[in-house]
């Protein structure tokens, strides 16, 4: 999905926000007092598209260990080599998995209700 500022949004799942708030009123200072979510289903507008998420270890890795296996493999012993290609092929799925998903980016939405998240994973969201 391509997330771009004024493009509607859906949220697709809970989400919760911060941690849970204390507060100096009650009988205990400090007690938790609430917790704020977000639910399922509300609508928002997108006001900014920040910038690429980082890729994961997994996918770091393959590139890297990938990249060492392009370069240098003829060159390694037999046994060196067939270690790496089963570290490589082990990392397979996930590199898989990353190019089918593409970029993924975080937006800031200002919702409905008047709520506005900054940071949102675009992995949350379902375009209207």
């Amino acid at each position: 999905m391509t997330l771009e500022e004024g493009r509607r949004v859906r949220l697709a799942e809970d989400v919760g926000i911060g941690e849970a708030v204390a507060g100096e009123s009650g009988a205990v200072p400090g007690a938790v007092v609430g917790f704020l979510s977000l639910r399922a289903g509300i609508e928002g507008t997108v006001e900014r598209v920040d910038g690429v998420l980082p890729e994961s270890r997994e996918v770091l890795e393959y590139q890297r260990l990938k990249a060492l296996f392009d370069d240098y493999g003829h060159t390694m012993p037999a046994a060196s080599r067939e270690r790496l290609e089963a570290e490589i092929a082990a990392l397979e799925p996930e590199w898989t998995a990353h190019q089918e998903r593409g970029k993924r980016v975080t937006v800031r939405v200002h919702w409905d209700n008047g709520f506005v998240l900054d940071g949102t994973h675009q992995d949350v969201l379902t375009p209207l």
